[in-house]
């Protein structure tokens, strides 16, 4: 059976797409990366993916003039590779409402806090400031409206009384390297279903806590 084959959009570092090119090394899982593109060439996440033997590609955005025909020539580029799923791992630009329906149900974001709470930016800091006592990170499809889309999972951290915003973000990254091969593998089985707004994963708990410190 040919394997889901899965297209990631990065800006930074890559550490979610490393895990997901980790974890489509092992012979049983049902998804490969196609492709790993980013709008920044010099993101250190392509040299990762290129010594992971992964064919990269930089779009840069100021080289269109408006959203639409940048996430064109993104979309054309993942189409080049028979892309099936769309992973955003780090990728800092908003899709247009035009790419957002192209890859409709079929393009996946992971946020490091528990939406709906504390979408955008700085969202360690956020959670420290608001006082919150449990933080982590989502997995949800995307839509139009930023980080709003269908959750499919969460992992769930402590925040700890002497927490810094580094020291919370990096309990939860290592949730969310944890969190994410996970909900592709359930896609490629075909186990995620979404129906009015809501995601349903068969025979599976969708929220994982941990209380590693």
């Amino acid at each position: 059976m040919a394997k889901l084959r899965v297209g990631i959009l990065i800006s930074g570092r890559g550490s979610n797409m490393a895990a997901l090119i980790d974890a489509a090394r092992a012979p049983d899982y049902p998804a490969e990366v196609a492709c790993v593109i980013s709008n920044v060439a010099t993101a250190a996440g392509l040299e990762r993916a290129r010594k992971a033997g992964v064919p990269t590609t930089v779009t840069p955005h100021k080289a269109f003039p408006d959203r639409e025909s940048f996430d064109r020539a993104v979309a054309a580029e993942l189409e080049k590779h028979d892309v099936d799923l769309v992973a955003l791992a780090g990728f800092m630009r908003i899709q247009s409402p035009w790419f957002a329906e192209r890859w409709k149900d079929r393009m996946l974001n992971i946020h490091p806090s528990l939406l709906p709470a504390f979408p955008g930016l700085r969202v360690q800091q956020q959670a420290i400031d608001a006082g919150v006592r449990i933080s982590g990170c989502t997995v949800h499809f995307v839509t139009p409206d930023l980080d709003a889309g269908p959750i499919v999972a969460q992992a769930a951290v402590p925040v700890l009384p002497d927490d810094t915003a580094e020291t919370l973000a990096q309990r939860i990254l290592r949730q969310e390297h944890r969190l994410y091969p996970q909900v592709v593998r359930w896609y490629a089985e075909g186990r995620i279903s979404l129906r009015h707004g809501r995601v349903t994963v068969e025979n599976t708990p969708t929220l994982l806590f941990s209380s590693d410190p």
